[in-house]
């Protein structure tokens, strides 16, 4: 039996896939590709165009993006359309738990999935992590609802997703197996706190009991072994998809020792930077959930444990994703009870809410403020906490203790329960706010050059500039702009290979002495050395951020502005010298 719907329930869940489409999709298609993205939309562009590549283990998101290419064009857009589709799309994957986590707080959670910086940054890149993420919430959600062909077909999907769902799956199996062992203590169910009379709202229904009785293995099974075969080949027409099915799996056991750059402190610090709201909120449902017993949020819990840890070790920033999914539930059931205020403590919960509020402002703008000038050497002497060397510390540790004596204050005179109602509504306000900028800042759209920590391979630099200097000279030499052809010596990458595909592009390992192209682009040097004269105009292509040599404070100028020290990684672009029309006329001149 499912609970009762709340009043206009799927118009906001309509609602929260508008906000996550416009986070998504609002200049999908500006920012070029990077390595990694461009490695698995150059195999969808040959399918498209009649190829059979060697596929990467992501065949969903390259079968499915070929046929975008195939119905209409190639284009950043269409590489990370699908990705950004999907990841609004489960939003309504709450929808198919409402009888666990109750109506209120799956549509809560399902705004949290909208607004969530890690799904939207994850969203907006060319793969399959966040596929895997949604089919499986949707194939749980079926097989919830016992729709066993459906849950068959979104687990077929979910599975030639890509590496990531065994990572997912892996986090559940362990998780489920730490259940089993904690769940021989009986549990207490939650309570919810009363709420205001309401003919819209009743979360007082208990959840389901579930029971293995009714499922059917045999209709799920063959669902998915017929999705796997006819969607793993694109109905027959790409039967190496199935072989990059396989090759998931050798893929993600491959990567707990292949080295990636990113360290189990960075993996922290981006779930601490990009996921205040959710861990502010999760740590007091879990603090509530383990002093009452709460069977729900200690599964939660353990799912959350096992997943971080994975996430962790194994060191790769798309696997956060399975962390975020309990992170989030957690903290929708907090945020669902902090919500219920009764009418005779509205006007002093809204006086601690309001003077939280300013002060949690304050302390932002002196953060701003230390991320501007991060290296000011002025040193105050503090007393207890010894001297420091920026006085907007003091500052900021003085805001701090003001904002608990706040806190500490109403508690003791007025309630508890007043200062537990207005600090939740501060943080729930003010780290709301954060999200969003976190999530538009993560998008990229904010600060096209900004660093964002999502994405591991760093974007082309100035690849709008080369690719038009390409286009120009080819135009201007043959009239036509994608004409020449451009011949790629030394530089090894998929994204400049991805920039120039509607060019004839050669990768060869060193050039030919008696070859003349048109168009060459190398790393820097002197001289081609060819019979040819060519000119030259040097380009910065990728830039790497020096993680090794960062200083505390940078992480800081960080918070403020996405800034990091980078080194730029510089080709040139060289044209053939009879390609310009000065050129063309003095050879002509007696």
């Amino acid at each position: 039996m499912n609970p009762p719907r709340l009043k206009y329930e799927g118009w906001f869940y309509g609602l929260a896939f508008l906000i996550a489409l416009g986070l998504r999709l609002v200049q999908l298609g500006t920012a070029p590709l990077t390595d990694s993205e461009a490695n698995f939309a150059l195999q969808a562009l040959h399918i498209a165009n009649g190829t059979r590549p060697l596929l990467g283990p992501q065949p969903a998101y390259i079968l499915l993006t070929s046929v975008l290419f195939l119905i209409f064009e190639s284009s950043n857009f269409m590489a990370r359309l699908i990705p950004g589709i999907m990841g609004s799309a489960m939003v309504f994957a709450p929808m198919f738990f409402r009888g666990q986590l109750r109506p209120r707080p799956a549509l809560i959670l399902a705004f949290l999935f909208a607004i969530d910086p890690g799904l939207v940054a994850l969203s907006r890149l060319a793969g399959g992590v966040v596929l895997a993420v949604t089919f499986t919430l949707f194939a749980w959600g079926m097989w919830n609802h016992r729709r066993f062909v459906l849950a068959g077909i979104l687990a077929g999907l979910a599975l030639l997703s890509g590496t990531s769902i065994w990572m997912g799956l892996l986090g559940l199996g362990l998780a489920w197996l730490f259940i089993r062992v904690v769940e021989r203590k009986p549990f207490t169910e939650d309570s919810d706190m009363p709420v205001p009379d309401s003919e819209d709202i009743d979360d007082s229904i208990p959840a389901p009991q579930s029971s293995t009785q009714g499922y059917q293995i045999r209709p799920l099974a063959l669902a998915l072994i017929a999705t796997l075969i006819l969607a793993g080949t694109l109905f027959f027409t790409v039967p190496n998809g199935l072989s990059a099915w396989v090759g998931s799996l050798p893929a993600y056991l491959s990567g707990w020792v292949t080295s990636t750059g990113m360290t189990p402190g960075r993996i922290s610090f981006m779930l601490f930077i990009y996921e205040p709201l959710a861990l502010f909120f999760a740590i007091l449902s879990m603090i509530r959930g383990f002093r009452t017993g709460s069977g729900r949020i200690i599964r939660l819990s353990i799912w959350l444990a096992v997943s971080l840890l994975l996430a962790i070790f194994y060191r790769q920033v798309g696997e956060l994703a399975w962390v975020i999914l309990p992170l989030q539930t957690l903290a929708a059931l907090e945020i669902a009870r902090s919500l219920v205020v009764f009418p005779s403590e509205r006007i002093e919960v809204g006086v601690v809410t309001t003077a939280l509020l300013i002060l949690l402002t304050y302390i932002w703008f002196d953060i701003a403020a230390i991320g501007l000038d991060p290296f000011n050497q002025f040193v105050a002497a503090i007393p207890v906490i010894g001297s420091i060397q920026n006085p907007r510390y003091a500052i900021l540790f003085g805001a701090l203790g003001i904002l608990i004596l706040c806190i500490l204050f109403v508690a003791f005179g007025w309630s508890a329960r007043i200062a537990w109602l207005g600090t939740t509504w501060a943080f729930l306000i003010y780290l709301t706010v954060y999200s969003l900028g976190a999530a538009w800042g993560a998008s990229g759209v904010r600060n096209p050059n900004g660093v964002e920590l999502w994405t591991t391979d760093p974007r082309p630099a100035q690849a709008n500039l080369l690719l038009q200097s390409v286009d120009d000279v080819s135009e201007m030499s043959l009239g036509e702009d994608q004409s020449q052809p451009v011949t790629v010596v030394g530089v090894n990458s998929p994204a400049l290979e991805w920039l120039l595909r509607n060019h004839a592009v050669e990768k060869v390992a060193a050039l030919d002495p008696q070859a003349v192209p048109p168009l060459i682009i190398t790393p820097p040097m002197d001289n081609l050395n060819l019979p040819a004269a060519y000119r030259g105009q040097d380009f910065i292509w990728r830039q790497l951020v020096q993680y090794e040599n960062m200083q505390r404070p940078e992480w800081w100028r960080w918070l403020v502005n996405r800034q990091l020290p980078r080194t730029d990684e510089v080709i040139i672009l060289w044209a053939r010298d009879d390609l310009f029309p000065d050129a063309r006329q003095s050879s002509q001149l007696p």
